[in-house]
């Protein structure tokens, strides 16, 4: 299978067919052809995973001319960073699929038109090895996620969705600068690999890593440009709550891996100590605001913001041990967040309130859903023998080795974590059942069930058994440290 990638890529715009042809009333037959067609690209991407190799280099490539022209090329390729972010969100969209199968009557074609177009370009973010085409990608993510919050999310969906694009919108017009002007540097081209070979002057490094690493900052989101993150979050429909934790703010992870970080590493170098910084603020912060949240959603928004502040200190630890917990973690928050947002739409649809203050005591009302959400609660503040453990730990132990004081500032972070989590469980789930609207809450369905079986048991396998993925990995890990540390 030569084009394995691409038809990774562009396989969930299969699902476009059915949605086209099927008259607006037979919904049922929607979700079901829609369901089906999100099976090839997890299919895809499993077959691709087993089959890369973990070599350190770029695998799977396929280069197609574009604009000839410009030296633009269609050109793709995955590593040890890329491929299991590509499995993580083929895996996720099946599992949203799912989760809204009662959601939207009356306009769920929408809705899954835009889900499947999204993933379409989330798997292309992760697979471009040209500048101009990852850009492509980039900002063709925005426009179904614009949709999906501001058509189908909360009542404030409007003001959050207008707020998550134009805060995207100011990083990715300064990439856009930034990568314009490697183009001509590098003598009229986008190829990824032509332009991790360039040199740049000292402060003309400088200026574009400040480019690109404020888009990058901004999606992940890194303190302090977290600010559209909340509302996104609230005000998004469940389905785009999973994605947007689970997949999209590994964008900007990622794009500290694979650009901003090796293309300019004497000014990745210089800023390292800035980026260390604001990852610890981001994990203290939002370990500490989501503690006083009363609202469920928003609590796990600002937890997001905690884990990615760890993802980022692992990256800026630039040693094997943090990169490779910063990569593993990439993948377990979007599998114990996801996990997360998935419960909260559950009861949601149930109560049609997210206030913590309404529930108390389910656990004897609803415990299947109880135990569930106790273990992706455990996942959460990474309990040993859980997959949030093994990713935490090698980021305190990397950044321990390079910079002791942050690791030890960032530890803090995991207490107020659990703290947060563990008490926000208390009030959720135990105590005496007060309001009669909690008495008559039904456990969980088959469906629902169902759909929760495969991060539960990633959450256990990576936990135990991590190394299917970090074998994966350890070469692209060894690669990245050694381009940018060599290159200071």
């Amino acid at each position: 299978m030569s084009h394995l990638l691409s038809y990774t890529i562009f396989s969930p715009l299969l699902a476009l067919i059915p949605l086209a042809l099927l008259p607006k009333e037979r919904e049922k037959e929607m979700r079901w052809a829609t369901l089906l067609a999100s099976l090839v690209p997890l299919v895809l991407s499993f077959i691709l995973f087993n089959r890369l190799r973990g070599t350190g280099e770029f695998e799977f490539i396929e280069i197609i001319p574009w604009f000839q022209g410009y030296n633009i090329d269609y050109r793709v390729g995955v590593d040890g960073f890329s491929a299991p972010l590509i499995a993580l969100t083929a895996l996720l969209v099946p599992l949203v699929i799912l989760q809204s199968w009662t959601e939207f009557k009356g306009r769920v074609c929408g809705f899954l038109f835009f889900l499947m177009l999204l993933e379409a370009g989330l798997i292309g973010v992760f697979a471009a090895l040209d500048l101009f085409l990852f850009y492509v990608f980039w900002e063709a993510m925005l426009v179904p996620m614009y949709f999906l919050i501001g058509k189908w999310g909360g009542p404030r969906r409007i003001y959050a969705a207008i707020k998550f694009v134009l805060y995207t919108m100011v990083g990715s017009l300064l990439m856009l600068a930034a990568i314009l002007y490697l183009y001509f540097a590098a003598g009229h081209s986008f190829n990824l690999t032509d332009l991790y070979g360039l040199t740049l002057p000292g402060n003309t490094q400088y200026y574009l890593f400040a480019a690109f690493a404020l888009a990058f900052a901004i999606k992940v989101p890194l303190f302090p440009f977290h600010t559209w993150l909340p509302d996104a979050h609230v005000e998004a429909p469940t389905g785009g709550s999973v994605l947007l934790a689970g997949v999209l703010l590994k964008m900007g992870t990622y794009g500290f891996l694979r650009f901003a970080l090796p293309l300019f590493p004497q000014a990745a170098i210089a800023f390292l100590p800035l980026l260390l910084t604001l990852a610890v603020i981001g994990v203290i912060y939002g370990s500490l605001v989501a503690m006083v949240q009363p609202d469920l959603k928003k609590l796990v928004a600002y937890t997001s913001v905690a884990h990615l502040g760890f993802v980022i200190l692992g990256i800026a630890s630039l040693t094997p041990q943090g990169v490779m917990g910063a990569s593993l973690q990439m993948i377990n928050h979007g599998i114990s967040t996801g996990a997360l947002f998935l419960l909260v739409g559950m009861v949601y649809e149930r109560r049609h309130t997210r206030q913590i203050a309404d529930y108390g005591g389910i656990m004897s009302v609803m415990p299947i859903y109880g135990i569930i959400f106790l273990v992706v609660t455990l996942s959460s503040i990474a309990l040993p023998g859980t997959n949030g453990f093994v990713g935490e730990f090698l980021i305190l132990i990397g950044t321990f080795k390079s910079r002791p004081i942050y690791a030890i500032l960032a530890s803090t972070g995991v207490v107020f974590g659990a703290v947060t989590m563990l008490w926000m469980f208390r009030r959720v789930f135990f105590g005496p059942v007060t309001l009669e609207e909690n008495k008559k809450l039904t456990d969980l369905s088959f469906r629902e069930v169902a759909l929760m079986v495969p991060l539960l048991i990633l959450i256990f396998w990576i936990g135990v058994a991590p190394g299917f993925l970090t074998k994966k990995m350890e070469k692209t890990v060894l690669k990245f440290v050694d381009q940018v540390s060599t290159n200071r």
